[in-house]
């Protein structure tokens, strides 16, 4: 169960390195306003704040790679807190898009999914662990 929930954690950071590349990098490139459906002007307008933004999720997935490093070579529990938190917090911005704006599940849907599955495989790993 770890193994697969190790994978989601990893497929979850990398999403979030991608989402840092658009957010930070290429935020007013046209592909990159096609996908959050702006226009040159509000992508201008907002980059900045999209450079930001970027990073949180940079971050996030830096934690959880962090989190499956200390995992297998040096500290199973301190890397299952780390995985968990990352994931977690990966999570919680996508429930919130999904509960606040109608219009944006979908993005919500692509930006959770991957950690749901993480966070549920993660407390799945826990249980057992701890049932043992």
């Amino acid at each position: 169960m770890m193994i697969v929930a190790m994978a989601f954690a990893i497929l979850s950071a990398l999403l979030h390195v991608f989402i840092f590349y658009m957010e930070s990098i290429s935020w007013t490139s046209e592909r990159t306003r096609a996908t959050f459906n702006m226009s040159e002007e509000a992508a201008e307008n907002t980059k900045e704040m999209a450079f930001n933004q970027g990073f949180y999720n940079l971050f996030l997935a830096l934690e959880v790679f962090v989190g499956v490093l200390v995992y297998v070579f040096a500290s199973p529990a301190v890397g299952l807190a780390l995985m968990l938190f990352g994931t977690g917090s990966m999570l919680a911005p996508a429930l919130l898009l999904f509960i606040t704006s109608p219009d944006k599940r979908s993005a919500a849907i692509k930006q959770g999914a991957l950690p749901l599955f993480a966070v549920i495989a993660l407390v799945a790993t826990m249980t057992l662990i701890f049932l043992v």
